[in-house]
């Protein structure tokens, strides 16, 4: 019941029914404190952590990490394939796990052989690949219209 209600305010007006959604207020006040509050936190964060850290399971991590790219990814392809409303949000989860997974590469990398790998990869793989997502992303509200026309 909680769970209803939650979701009925997210639908708060009419204009969602005459194609214009809205959010809620409180959404748009929500996300907006937290942006405000990630900024002196980061700050924080650089001033009082080390540079390096040792950690345990990074393994598991990073493997974690790619077998949830990799699922994405595969996500995307069966959403397209199948003509899916869910290109548009599998898309855009890849794209933003891509330009994550070149960010930390390149900021993890130890050696330089490291650093041009994580930037090889970025530049000519995962970049790219993540600007072919958004572009996805940003169509497929526009294909899917069209299909159902």
């Amino acid at each position: 019941m909680i769970v209803a209600q939650v979701v009925a305010t997210l639908d708060l007006d009419k204009q969602t029914r005459r194609g214009r959604w809205r959010p809620a207020r409180w959404v748009v006040l929500l996300f907006a404190v937290a942006a405000i509050v990630l900024l002196p936190w980061t700050i924080f964060l650089v001033r009082s952590l080390p540079s390096t850290h040792p950690a345990a399971h990074w393994d598991v991590a990073w493997a974690g990490f790619d077998v949830a790219l990799a699922l994405l990814l595969l996500g995307v392809a069966v959403s397209a394939w199948r003509r899916s409303p869910w290109l548009e949000g599998a898309a855009t989860a890849a794209a933003t796990l891509l330009v994550v997974d070149a960010w930390f590469d390149i900021l993890t990398s130890s050696t330089h052989l490291e650093l041009a790998i994580a930037s090889g990869e970025a530049a000519l793989v995962e970049l790219p690949l993540a600007g072919l997502c958004v572009l996805l992303a940003c169509n497929a509200e526009r294909v899917l219209r069209w299909r159902d026309a």
